[in-house]
């Protein structure tokens, strides 16, 4: 049985939800999921998974919440080499260059993404709930 964390934080509730069909996606492949908040995961809890899933809208000028979510992202990207990654999260505006960019970071400091990452504009309606749980199946 494979181990995945969820780990998201949601400004709206969207991706709160995106996280909840990422986690039932996992679970439905088998896998036992973790879900938690970026204060709940940090950079020596990354060998613990097989894989892992960060979720996280786009904020101000497209970028990650920078509070609690970009911190924590700064500290687990460097232990990432060869683990396997999703990413997603919701948006209301702009084309996505957040999204864009924490890919290329990702990918940067070696992990191993499943996706380019899954973004849904606004609350998931029912394809893009089914979008997310196919993503957490691809980590399980």
């Amino acid at each position: 049985m494979s181990k995945v964390a969820v780990v998201w934080w949601s400004g709206t509730g969207n991706t709160e939800k995106m996280a909840n069909a990422v986690a039932e996606g996992a679970r439905e492949k088998g896998a036992e999921v973790m879900m938690t908040g970026p204060a709940g995961f940090g950079g020596a809890d990354v060998s613990s998974y097989d894989a892992i899933a960060f979720g996280c809208p786009a904020m101000g000028a497209e970028q990650l919440e920078e509070e609690e979510y970009q911190p924590m992202w700064d500290e687990v990207k460097g232990s990432l080499s060869g683990k396997k990654v999703a990413l997603f999260g919701s948006y209301g505006w702009g084309d996505g260059e957040w999204m864009r960019l924490w890919a290329d970071e990702a990918r940067s400091a070696g992990a191993d993404l499943v996706s380019d990452g899954l973004m849904l504009n606004g609350e998931p309606d029912e394809d893009g709930e089914a979008d997310c749980k196919a993503l957490g199946g691809a980590l399980a």
